[in-house]
């Protein structure tokens, strides 16, 4: 669906994006993630047409954004971090504007309008102006212009910015509910968002691709949680031989005979790692506490990616 390659923004001397590619199939709810400043807001810029790459490409639906922009806009929404609203104008007013500037035609735009008033729960502020509503409502409207003409692709920009949590909340949901027709790319800094409605995640660090991963992958992590009633020695034997466990330590305080450990695995099949460790552990005639695999949330993968570890 999304394509990009090798893409690179430069101002000057400085170089805002450098060399960022990856693909994003149809349905996804994806992630960009980053510092401020770290060249998310440019890289949307660039995908969606408003901002021109100094180098690379991008394709959407297999057309060339460069060579034919409006073709490929039709089938974007795009919410940016600081939407532009008409403050004197009534919700309903401006998405019909916004469904003309779209070009969707007179018979059908009435329907369009309500459709996305629908989505968005908007119902109750359609005729209110602008002006007179709320930093949420504001918000939704914004996604109201986004989707009234059914986009394919919907880019969101800090969409949850100066939002109470209440109004967070509404807003993952409306975006869970867009997804199902739409394909979403969300750019913020805050990496609870990310965790509650994304499936990949994307980070990007001085310009550059550092991390691209199914939230699933990054949240397994490489380690195993092992609870037996044997000491560290034993359980250091006991992992000999174990191609994919390369390293044993001792994890929390020992509760009675139950003894906690880590075990560092090499190999990401680790459902298998730990059929093999749970098999070990019965024919030694241990008792087996617990065995799980690490769960790690975004913030600590995000420390390793800015350590350089990932």
């Amino acid at each position: 669906m999304i394509s990009v390659q090798n893409l690179t923004r430069k101002y000057g001397d400085f170089t805002a994006v450098r060399s960022v590619s990856f693909e994003i199939p149809r349905g996804q709810i994806v992630g960009l993630l980053g510092h401020n400043g770290a060249g998310k807001t440019t890289t949307l810029k660039m995908i969606t047409g408003y901002l021109e790459p100094t180098e690379g490409r991008v394709l959407i639906g297999g057309i060339d954004i460069q060579q034919d922009r409006l073709r490929v806009q039709e089938k974007i929404g795009y919410l940016s971090e600081q939407s532009s609203l008409y403050p004197e104008m009534s919700v309903w007013q401006y998405l019909d504007y916004v469904a003309q500037l779209r070009g969707i035609p007179e018979d059908r735009r009435m329907q369009a309008v309500r459709d996305a008033v629908v989505a968005t729960d908007l119902q109750p502020k359609v005729g209110a102006p602008i002006h007179t509503l709320s930093k949420g409502y504001r918000q939704r409207v914004g996604v109201a212009q986004a989707i009234v003409h059914k986009p394919e692709i919907l880019v969101l920009d800090e969409p949850t910015n100066g939002l109470d949590p209440t109004q967070i909340l509404a807003m993952r949901n409306l975006i869970k509910d867009l997804s199902k027709s739409t394909t979403v790319i969300i750019s913020t800094h805050i990496m609870q968002e990310v965790e509650a409605i994304c499936d990949r995640v994307l980070i990007v660090l001085n310009g550059k691709l550092a991390l691209d991963a199914s939230m699933a992958e990054l949240q397994k992590g490489s380690m195993l949680h092992l609870s037996v009633n044997r000491k560290f020695a034993d359980v250091s034997s006991m992992i000999k031989g174990i191609s994919d466990v390369s390293h044993v330590e001792e994890s929390g305080v020992a509760q009675g005979d139950v003894h906690h450990y880590l075990l560092q695995t090499e190999n990401a099949a680790m459902e298998k790692v730990a059929s093999v460790v749970a098999k070990r552990v019965v024919e030694q005639g241990w008792d087996l506490y617990r065995i799980h695999h690490e769960h790690r949330d975004l913030e600590t993968v995000f420390k390793e990616v800015n350590r350089g570890n990932v």
